[in-house]
């Protein structure tokens, strides 16, 4: 006896519906973009103003904690604080000016990582690309966790134990905020922005104007502290206590990068709009961190336990006037605020630093895929992940962190500086050779100087961690590079043993599909052999049984084609060249054929689109995909390469479709 099963599929003319998951990922990232709509890349794009505090607020939100840094070592020595200001202001100057001609020369972004990867080689490309990725990381979890520091100055010591719970949900919260855009994140934190500009402009503007009677005194004192100083250690002595208090600043300057490395960002055209954003970023930190130095010594700031240097000087500078309280609040409120939009440097050119290693195979290439978005959300969540693991491996101390930060931009810094040194070397004689060798062999011997005596200084109090971190993740990169150069190697031997396929030259009249025949629907990539032989191994597997042939194919938006309407339209072009190869294959092997093609940054929900659409219109569809297969299945298999195909199939099941994945071995 049988029992009759009920049909519980889906009828085949409706859409699937929208699940509980997926509704809640709208509610908290955005509906999807629309790739092929006109405006797109206008309105993802920032304009100088926006770039400035999205991008900038990580070298203005520094002066938080990099020139405190940099006072504190001074000790006793004080009346150096001119010249720390100064030096300060020219070091920003001189870098920024340096990556304006860097932009210069590599207007589609890369920052750091390209300009090494291009000038230097990949061996020092893929180094500086490391220690950006660190930095970065570094980056949201200083930013943040100063941050917090700053915010809970204003309240009583006792309550620091609320600050660690709140720094991680902050770095939650801004991951979340970036996953749904990057101009959304920059526009809902812009108030904060200009609220830090304010306070600040009057706080350094209040403190220097009502203690200028006081500047002969103070010059007096500085040249009465300098002969003494003199006359114990020396000049000699005096200058590297100059420069350790110097290169301890060195974090006052990360975030001069963040601009190259974001380029795509940028709003066409995109030189013009990063170098105006350069000039923004430095007139406004080397005013806010000089001008803090020159504060401090003014009114004689020291440390405090539980409290921040600035949140001593905005005591001191509004001590005596009304409503005080507040403005100190709202100062420190507004610093602390925009660590958090610091963060975003770091959540924004980090994702783009690697992507560019992706799309050069030296991390998972699925860090270069785009979300639906259109953000490169794989890079922000591994970034918010690590930066959240660093805040917890050190409990929010933000001095640990400090000491652990800035050793990798200068090693970038330093880099970058001497490729560019070295590519105007070799154009001696030409216009404006001799200026740009000159600009660039200072800005190398700062960041050198600065690099190697932070090195020294920070090393063994916790500097190391971030050397071996950098050096663990070099190697790293270098095994994937590996993996990928291998399976290339072997997927090429199958380029060359089948696309080259001798056929009868005599043209073949392509015939026509029949939908009412059984049809083999084959998805397949670019045109090569891994397409060739899933279409060779149909005909061997199901000898006689297919009448029709539909290739499928998704040309994937990856943050390398995401960069203007010109590379969509490129991307368009070669994915249905490819396809118009596989239909003349075909039609040399006697079958009817034709193609359905779309775009899209997630290859699996297009590609489940045109296959559900091929299914209307060919009743008697099976689908047919090649999936790489490895005799001896690793764990990072699955991490470096992706499983396309069975997404595809699973969702196909579920459908009511068949569909078949046929192996490609790779020994």
């Amino acid at each position: 006896m049988t029992t009759e099963q009920p049909d519980i599929s889906l009828p085949p003319d409706d859409e699937p519906k929208e699940g509980f998951l997926r509704k809640l990922r709208h509610l908290l990232f955005g509906l999807p973009r629309n790739i092929s709509e006109p405006s797109i890349f206008h309105r993802l794009s920032l304009i100088p103003i926006l770039a400035w505090i999205g991008l900038g607020a990580d070298g203005l939100s520094s002066s938080s904690y990099g020139p405190e840094e940099a006072f504190r070592v001074l000790g006793g020595h004080a009346y150096l604080a001119i010249a720390l200001g100064l030096a300060t202001a020219l070091t920003i100057f001189i870098i920024s000016f340096g990556y304006s001609r860097m932009i210069e020369e590599f207007p589609s972004g890369g920052g750091g990582y390209v300009v090494a990867s291009k000038l230097l080689g990949e061996r020092l490309g893929v180094l500086s690309g490391c220690a950006l990725l660190v930095d970065y990381v570094l980056t949201i979890a200083v930013s943040i966790t100063a941050a917090g520091d700053n915010m809970f100055s204003v309240f009583p010591i006792e309550w620091q134990f609320a600050k660690l719970p709140i720094v991680i949900v902050l770095i939650i919260g801004l991951t979340i905020l970036n996953i749904r855009g990057v101009r959304e994140s920059i526009l809902a934190l812009a108030p904060i922005f200009f609220l830090f500009v304010a306070t600040h402009v009057i706080l350094i503007g209040v403190g220097i104007l009502t203690h200028v009677t006081h500047i002969t005194e103070i010059t007096q004192t500085a040249v009465s502290g300098f002969k003494q100083d003199y006359g114990v250690i020396g000049f000699v002595g005096i200058l590297l206590i100059f420069v350790r208090a110097y290169s301890m600043g060195g974090g006052t300057y990360t975030g001069l990068e963040t601009v190259s490395n974001s380029m795509p960002v940028m709003r066409e055209p995109r030189v013009h709009t990063a170098k105006r954003t350069m000039l923004y970023m430095a007139v406004s930190l080397s005013i806010t961190a000089s001008g803090l130095i020159l504060c401090y010594l003014l009114w004689e700031i020291v440390p405090e336990a539980g409290k921040t240097m600035n949140a001593s000087l905005a005591e001191h500078v509004t001590g005596g006037f009304p409503f005080a309280r507040i403005f100190v609040i709202l100062t420190l409120f507004s610093a602390g605020a925009l660590l958090v939009v610091a963060a975003q440097a770091g959540l924004i050119a980090g994702p783009r630093v690697l992507a560019n290693m992706a799309v050069d195979s030296w991390v998972p290439r699925h860090f270069a895929t785009l979300s639906e978005r259109l953000t490169t959300m794989n890079g922000i969540v591994l970034m918010g992940i690590a930066s959240l693991a660093v805040v917890i491996y050190t409990r929010g101390n933000i001095h640990m962190l400090i000491l652990m930060y800035s050793i990798n931009v200068f090693l970038t810094f330093s880099l970058s500086m001497f490729a560019m040194l070295r590519l105007w070397w070799s154009r001696r004689g030409k216009k404006l050779w001799k200026r740009r060798v000159a600009l660039f062999s200072i800005g190398f011997l700062l960041c050198l100087t600065v690099l190697c005596i932070t090195i020294m200084e920070k090393f063994t109090e916790g500097g190391w961690l971030t050397a071996v971190t950098t050096l663990l993740l070099v190697v790293f990169c270098f095994g994937i590079r590996k993996h990928y150069q291998n399976v290339t190697l072997r997927l090429t031997r199958l380029d060359d043993i089948l696309v080259d396929i001798p056929f009868d030259k005599t043209p073949v009249p392509p015939k026509e599909v029949n939908p009412k025949e059984s049809t083999a629907a084959v998805l397949v990539g670019g045109y090569g052999g891994l397409g060739i032989h899933t279409l060779l191994a149909i005909f061997r597997s199901f000898p006689k049984h297919f009448k029709n042939v539909i290739f499928i194919s998704v040309g994937v938006v990856d943050s390398g084609e995401m960069k203007g309407v010109e590379q969509l339209e490129l991307l368009k072009e070669k994915t249905e060249d490819s396809l118009k190869k596989y239909v003349r294959l075909a039609d040399q092997l006697g079958f009817p054929a034709d193609y359905r093609m779309s775009l899209g940054p997630d290859v699996v929900e297009e590609g489940v689109k045109l296959c559900f659409e091929a299914a209307k219109e060919f009743p008697h569809i099976t689908f047919f995909a090649g999936q790489l297969v490895f005799k001896h299945e690793a764990w990072y298999h699955r991490l470096l390469h992706n499983q396309t195909a069975f997404s595809i199939q699973r969702q196909l099941f579920w459908e009511g479709q068949t569909m078949i994945v046929l192996p490609v071995r790779v020994r």
